[in-house]
């Protein structure tokens, strides 16, 4: 059986839910283990088959402990079978839901030495009730620049499920 390490760098938590969606769906087929940013470093990752990252966006960056991890593990990800995911608000809309069209994902790649053939990008939530003022603040005023809901009392989530399903499909058929 396969081994899965599934590594997210997650904000306000959706990036974690949909690791341990992503987990729930090939834990059939592979074994499979969901870890922090921080916690993957007390892991050897050299003992999993296959690595998935996912990360998710605040203020248009994913965090800089992200592109040090990759760094520091640059010749095992390239080595092993590895997938990358982003998530972010911005994918919310068609015309920006895809590895092709989204431009965080344009900016990871052309900041990353990681080049990951499998991409996934997937659409975040917002919990304004959850933020801290000057986020709940900022991220308002984002959303009302690009269209999006900007009532404080709302909870919007984005994640389009049956993408991530088919997103850990294409995991398991790669084994």
């Amino acid at each position: 059986m396969i081994s899965t390490l599934i590594i997210y760098s997650s904000t306000d938590g959706q990036t974690i839910k949909i690791c341990k969606e992503i987990a729930s769906r090939i834990k059939e087929h592979n074994q499979v283990q969901v870890v922090s940013l921080d916690e993957v470093k007390q892991l050897d990752i050299n003992l999993y088959d296959q690595l998935v990252v996912g990360a998710s966006i605040r203020y248009g960056k994913h965090k800089p402990e992200l592109y040090r991890f990759i760094n520091e593990n640059l010749s095992i990800l390239e080595m092993k079978d590895s997938a990358f995911f982003s998530v972010n608000a911005v994918a919310r809309k068609s015309e920006k839901d895809s590895a092709d069209t989204n431009p965080y994902m344009h900016k990871f790649l052309a900041l990353s030495k990681w080049q990951p053939s499998n991409l996934g990008v997937f659409a975040g939530k917002i919990d304004y009730q959850k933020y801290k003022f000057i986020d709940k603040y900022m991220i308002r005023f984002i959303m009302w620049l690009t269209n999006g809901p900007t009532d404080l009392s709302g909870v919007y989530e984005f994640t389009d499920w049956k993408k991530v399903e088919i997103f850990a499909n294409q995991i398991i058929i790669k084994n």
